[in-house]
């Protein structure tokens, strides 16, 4: 079981200061917790939608009483077939494919069959008592057989209860599912500065695919400086930035290599729009975890002044720190500036376009987001 602290405060204050909670609390216990801080009740209907009831339970109750018994008894666990279930101190669990994908010899994705999950419910379960054993070291599954048995029927129990069923654990085809978007997909995006990164999922899309940035800017007596747009950081990630008078942009190809063009003449005073286009000029080759290469252009004012060829980019994910306008949160994409290196000048807006073809690879993500779980 993966543990991970938090600090609580509440507008009206807590009284006791410094104190250490260890009732069982999970996630989805943290909504219902904030609205019953804040007195209020989750509407049953928004804008003529029936909404889906909140699952958690509020532990408001252990902020004052640290011997307040625990409201949350029981929480079910699945991911990919991997399955588990915490219960009053007693945690069963049924890892899928293996305890480790070298261990079992499957590979990722490994469908489950129904003859393979009675072998797994028969045999392949096993069981902590983790209130005396927290750190999970001794499985009693031998020892406690009609536990073990009780914690896999409420499994199930609890599976049918919150629409777990029937277990899904394809891997790659599971990624590449469709699913809900806030905004629909387009070729355009637009940033402005001041604003907190936007989250990789949310934001544009520049990978293996030609596109162009063009930041409408005043430059101001003086030689600004500082971002114009980034992503990423120390592991991987791009630049868009004015530094030394002069327009710059830098790859960060996953922290061994460092490809940038910049401008052959200073930006002069006054408004402007800086751009900067990514030809690809060849495909991606994942396997050997190259992205597409392409040529890199500069422009002021429509005006070419800075080319290079980019033999190659980073071909899945540009690290955890998103998109942002006007600054560079997060460890330094490269080495020549100190975060947040806010421009110093006046942005207007900054506008990606991604009109051009995207090229994926589906199992490459599927791993690497598994190897952040």
């Amino acid at each position: 079981m993966c543990s991970s602290s938090y600090f609580a405060t509440t507008p009206k204050g807590i009284k006791t200061r410094g104190e250490i909670r260890t009732q069982y609390a999970h996630i989805i216990d943290m909504v219902p917790t904030v609205l019953d801080c804040l007195g209020i009740e989750p509407p049953m209907v928004i804008k003529g939608v029936t909404q889906s009831p909140i699952e958690g339970l509020s532990f408001v109750h252990t902020f004052e009483d640290a011997n307040a018994p625990t409201r949350h008894h029981t929480q079910y666990f699945e991911m990919m077939g991997h399955r588990s279930l915490y219960h009053d101190g007693w945690r069963a669990v049924c890892p899928w494919p293996g305890p480790s994908f070298t261990e079992s010899g499957n590979f990722f994705g490994e469908p489950l069959t129904a003859d393979k999950l009675t072998e797994l419910d028969a045999k392949g379960w096993e069981l902590y008592h983790i209130e005396k054993d927290w750190a999970e070291n001794y499985n009693v599954a031998a020892d406690n057989r009609p536990k073990l048995i009780e914690m896999i029927s409420t499994w199930y129990a609890e599976a049918g209860k919150y629409n777990v069923l029937p277990i899904d654990a394809r891997g790659v085809m599971r990624f590449g599912d469709e699913r809900p978007q806030i905004a629909v997909d387009r070729t355009r995006y637009t940033y402005y500065p001041g604003t907190q990164p936007i989250p990789a999922n949310a934001a544009v899309k520049i990978l293996n695919r030609s596109h162009s940035i063009v930041a409408d800017v005043e430059i101001q007596a003086g030689d600004a400086e500082g971002v114009l747009l980034s992503q990423g950081d120390i592991e991987a990630g791009y630049l868009f930035y004015v530094k030394g008078g002069k327009l710059h942009w830098v790859h960060n190809y996953v922290n061994k290599a460092f490809y940038n063009v910049a401008s052959s003449e200073n930006i002069p005073e006054g408004r402007h729009k800086l751009g900067f286009e990514f030809e690809v000029t060849g495909k991606p080759d994942f396997t050997k975890g190259k992205g597409a290469p392409g040529k890199a252009k500069l422009f002021i004012d429509g005006r070419l002044v800075g080319q290079a060829d980019v033999p190659v980019t980073t071909p899945l994910s540009l690290g955890l720190t998103g998109v942002t306008c006007g600054a560079a949160h997060g460890a330094p994409v490269i080495p020549d500036y100190q975060p947040p290196f806010e421009f110093t000048g006046k942005i207007y807006s900054v506008t990606v376009d991604v009109s051009g073809e995207l090229v994926e690879d589906k199992e490459a993500q599927a791993r690497m987001i598994m190897a952040r779980q």
